[in-house]
């Protein structure tokens, strides 16, 4: 599984059948002891998301060199939200660019939360890794598009949904490593004796046609560096 709560949800439900998962961050969960020893019925991948976001601001504001106000949307439920809050703060303070965060953990948030950029007129719109995220990934894409606001998302598959830009793990990835995992488990192994892993891929994706729907032009070195343009 790749949600946290349902990660926790498993773990609580259960003390002895093994759980495999990939989760934000299993130790500030409390999924895990530690990452080299999980110490009990859970291990898997810790994709270690909100390290992942000041990486995420630096390619938007490439992408958007212009941005004054860039906003970030986080789930307030979510273990990640305040040190993801913080660690963008400073990022946006370094950069010189106002971050407006606004919280939504209810898909009628999401209407609220992009009228607000649209009225504070928010050049540039970070989401946070989250599973309520991606479950809406067609709502939150399409929001953007009638908004014409650039925005970032943590996997692929939200821009080849229309995002204009992701960059994360890839899902593709995560799943091998947790099968693999999970076929350790089933010849024998034990989570507690299988460290926790990180994910051994990361890629920067970009949608051409929703780059120049919103009027962007992409930096070549930034096309170069992709893994994967989607025209």
């Amino acid at each position: 599984m790749t949600s946290g709560s349902g990660a926790s949800a498993a773990k609580n439900a259960t003390s002895t059948i093994p759980i495999v998962s990939a989760v934000g961050d299993p130790v500030r969960q409390g999924l895990v002891a530690s990452l080299a020893r999980p110490g009990g019925n859970l291990t898997g991948i810790a994709i270690l998301t909100t390290l992942l976001m000041p990486k995420r601001f630096e390619l938007l504001c490439e992408l958007v060199p212009k941005a004054a106000v860039i906003g970030l949307l986080v789930n307030p439920d979510s273990a990640n939200a305040e040190p993801t809050i913080r660690d963008l703060e400073e990022a946006a303070h370094m950069k010189g660019v106002h971050l407006l965060t606004l919280r939504a953990n209810a898909v009628g948030d999401l209407q609220s939360a992009f009228a607000t950029l649209a009225q504070r007129r928010v050049d540039a719109l970070l989401v946070s890794a989250d599973a309520f995220f991606n479950n809406q990934r067609e709502e939150l894409v399409a929001l953007a598009s009638n908004h014409a606001i650039p925005a970032s998302y943590e996997w692929r598959e939200s821009v080849a949904a229309g995002g204009l830009v992701s960059y994360g793990p890839s899902l593709t990835g995560l799943y091998r490593q947790m099968g693999t995992y999970a076929g350790k488990i089933l010849s024998g192994a034990k989570p507690t004796d299988l460290p926790v892993q990180r994910p051994t891929k990361f890629e920067l994706v970009i949608n051409l046609k929703t780059a120049k729907a919103l009027g962007l032009a992409l930096p070549q070195s930034m096309l170069i560096r992709a893994d994967e343009v989607i025209e």
